[in-house]
């Protein structure tokens, strides 16, 4: 093939991108007398117009033309006011002839942001539907939390160490409460979309990700008021395992590859039990009646959230201190300790001393599973406390089987694990 001249080629995608935006407008101006002043053509002819401009005069004649066209477009709104009060085909039109422009300069891009555009305009009844019907005002609240953590909170935390042991770096804590928020929200939307048809064992699954003790306390308290769901319950529990250990495969590939390798065959085998285990009792639950839908709640937890940062902190500084003191040994002991609390930020915590250099990716293994041992246990307490012991006693076989997988993984282990 012949190679396209740049000017030509940005011509090409300007003209492609008046013509898809301008289909869409098209179809909804309307007909007759109160139609809408842009459609197809005005909006090609924008486009196109950019794309002179730009190729002619550079910035200076594209922002003439721009002006242009957004007073064209502040006359067609004011024209037509009464009757169509929204700005939607005025901002687009404005935005078609910037396209043009782009498109001179970087058409790839141009024409990506087009599709994007087109695609925004023509998914106007499901968007109003999404967020008027569909979206609680508590999951809203949600959605500018989580975009104010990423935003706004993340850009401003310094990126270097600091704290006793140069132990704390404030950005790499708080992108791991993000991700905590973001898989948790993931669990969420999954309970939302599917329901509740296949009962507590998908929601137990999803709710995983969110606490995994959390959801063992909850199931168990649902088995103790219906003791028909007993068994569902204790799927769903199991299960919420499941969501653990894929959590912490995640946060350890995002804080260290090295160590989440490492940790891979473990991380397999403790899953893989869950699944059966929880699997076994999911089958058994078919015949038995679906859990009834429940009130959507929060996406995820801030509380959660932060105090997820703040053990993180402390296991940090902790294991900087117990390895200065005592070697490697230290390490096991402030991993386990913070299992009791969370797997999750002990493992974090593990996997960034390898990041610094302070510890070989095969030395975190133990510590992990300490860790993940310790938690074990919360989650055995929280399973009697809720439950009672005729739940307890379908949950508890089900986790000590995951830490015997996981131990045993270890020996699969190799000792030099190159970072």
């Amino acid at each position: 093939m012949l190679p396209l001249d740049p000017l030509v080629l940005g011509f090409l995608v300007a003209l492609g991108v008046g013509l898809l935006i301008g289909i869409d407008r098209e179809r909804k101006k309307g007909e007759g007398p109160a139609r809408a002043a842009a459609g197809l053509r005005t909006f090609t002819l924008a486009s196109l117009a950019g794309a002179a401009g730009m190729a002619v005069g550079q910035e200076l004649l594209l922002t003439a033309v721009v002006l242009g066209v957004a007073a064209f477009a502040g006359l067609s709104y004011w024209h037509t006011r009464e009757t169509d009060p929204g700005l939607t085909t005025e901002i687009a039109l404005v935005v078609t002839a910037l396209l043009g422009g782009l498109a001179i300069r970087e058409p790839a891009f141009a024409a990506g942001l087009g599709v994007v555009v087109a695609a925004l305009l023509n998914a106007r009844t499901a968007l109003h539907r999404f967020v008027r019907s569909v979206l609680t005002d508590t999951e809203i609240r949600d959605l500018l939390v989580f975009a104010a953590a990423t935003l706004v909170v993340l850009p401003m935390l310094p990126d270097h160490p600091i704290g006793p042991y140069g132990a704390l770096n404030l950005r790499t804590i708080w992108i791991v409460v993000i991700l905590v928020m973001a898989v948790g929200a993931l669990g969420y939307v999954a309970v939302r979309i599917v329901g509740s048809r296949f009962g507590l064992p998908l929601a137990g699954l999803a709710s995983g990700f969110i606490s995994s003790s959390a959801t063992i306390g909850a199931m168990g308290a649902r088995a103790a008021k219906e003791p028909e769901l007993a068994a569902s319950a204790a799927a769903g529990a199991v299960l919420s395992s499941v969501a653990t250990v894929a959590q912490l495969a995640i946060l350890l590939a995002a804080t260290n590859m090295a160590t989440f390798r490492a940790y891979l065959v473990p991380l397999i085998l403790s899953s893989g039990v869950a699944v059966l285990y929880g699997g076994a009792f999911m089958l058994w639950t078919m015949k038995q009646k679906a859990a009834p839908d429940e009130a959507p709640g929060s996406a995820f937890s801030l509380r959660t959230a932060l105090t997820f940062a703040a053990i993180l902190a402390a296991v940090l500084v902790l294991a900087a201190a117990l390895q200065d003191w005592f070697g490697e040994a230290g390490v096991i002991l402030a991993a386990g300790a913070a299992g009791f609390a969370d797997t999750h930020s002990a493992a974090i915590s593990v996997a960034a001393l390898v990041s610094d250099g302070r510890l070989q990716p095969a030395a975190t293994v133990i510590p992990i599973l300490a860790a993940f041992t310790t938690n074990t246990l919360t989650k055995m307490v929280f399973a009697f406390s809720a439950g009672g012991a005729r739940f307890a006693l379908c949950v508890v076989p089900g986790l000590v089987l995951m830490v015997i997988a996981a131990w045993a993984g270890a020996l699969f282990v190799p000792s030099n694990t190159a970072p």
